[in-house]
C-alpha cells in the first residue's frame, strides 16, 4: 500500500531531512507544514493517509493539531502520528489522551516505522 504523508514541524533543517529519508524508504510526502493553519489547509487539500505532528512547534500545541486533524470532518481523516526530539516517556499520559495513533521519536523515525505502526490494529485504514 501507498503511505501518503503529510510532515508537520517547525524546524526547516528536520522537514527536509524527513522528507529525503522517508521518500527515499517509499513513503510519498504530499506535503511539509510548518503551523496549525499551514497543517489543517494541506490535510484538507492533499488528504494524506497520515500526519507526522511534531509535540513541540515554538508557540503552538502539536497535541492540540492532532486533535484538530483527526477532528477536521473528512470523511477519512488522516491518521497522526505525534513525534518528538523529547523521548515519549516525557508526554506518555498526553500522547494516551490524543488522538493520535502512536509516538514516534524523531531519531526512530523511518518508513518502516510508520508502516508498522499503520499496520497494527487501530492503525490501519
Amino acid at each position: 500500500m501507498a503511505v501518503r504523508c503529510l510532515i508537520v514541524d517547525d524546524n526547516h533543517d528536520f522537514l527536509r531531512a524527513a522528507q529525503h529519508l522517508l521518500e527515499r524508504e517509499g513513503i510519498t510526502v504530499v506535503g511539509v507544514a510548518s503551523t496549525a493553519a499551514q497543517a489543517y489547509r494541506s490535510c484538507t487539500e492533499l488528504k494524506p493517509d497520515v500526519a507526522l505532528v511534531d509535540i513541540d512547534l515554538g508557540g503552538e500545541n502539536g497535541f492540540d493539531i492532532a486533535r484538530q486533524l483527526a477532528g477536521q470532518g473528512a470523511a477519512e481523516p488522516p491518521r497522526v502520528i505525534l513525534i518528538s526530539a523529547y523521548s515519549g516517556d516525557d508526554f506518555a499520559d498526553m500522547i494516551a489522551d490524543s488522538p493520535a495513533v502512536s509516538f514516534l521519536p524523531k531519531a526512530g523515525l523511518s518508513g518502516a516505522a510508520i508502516r508498522g505502526v499503520l499496520d497494527r490494529p487501530g492503525g490501519a485504514a
